[in-house]
């Protein structure tokens, strides 16, 4: 019985030294052309992206941090991350409804405006997820961006 407990205790602290402080995390590079991963300011038609800006009016806030990247960059894994499927920014379809779920390093996070080349699978840091969508299309003069939101809808700023 002694052993069995001796050995459960062995392996809780194992199991506990193996977790990520997630509050230590950054993230990599997430776009081709913003290796210092640049946030979005502010545009005088569609507002800021900084995590908690007004959206409509002051309707809504948004719930994500928006990091400049060009139309059609390569947009890639901040760190080695698990893809977890499809993750649409929209309820109606348009040129850029895509994204991708994501978790690694302790995090759950989505990245939108990004069409993967997977949905499933997992990734090294700085292996490419996909292509950043044609966001002129849909919102002609804005700073083409990644969004990012976490999970949790938490701020993702303090990763950056």
């Amino acid at each position: 019985m002694r052993l069995y407990i001796l050995f459960s205790f062995l392996l809780l602290a194992v199991i506990c030294s193996c977790r990520v402080d997630a509050s230590q995390v950054k993230f990599g590079p997430l776009c081709s052309g913003n290796s210092s991963n640049r946030k979005r300011g502010c545009d005088a038609k569609y507002g800021c992206g900084n995590y908690g800006a007004s959206r409509n009016g002051g309707k809504r806030k948004h719930e994500g941090l928006d990091i400049v990247c060009a139309d059609g960059a390569t947009v890639y894994a901040p760190f080695d991350v698990k893809l977890n499927g499809k993750a649409a920014p929209y309820k109606n379809n348009n040129a850029i409804n895509n994204g991708i779920n994501l978790s690694g390093e302790g995090l759950c996070f989505k990245l939108f405006y990004v069409k993967p080349d997977s949905y499933s699978g997992t990734l090294k840091k700085g292996q490419k997820i996909g292509t950043l969508l044609p966001m002129q299309k849909v919102y002609p003069g804005i700073t083409s961006h990644v969004h990012v939101q976490m999970c949790d809808k938490s701020d993702p700023t303090k990763y950056f």
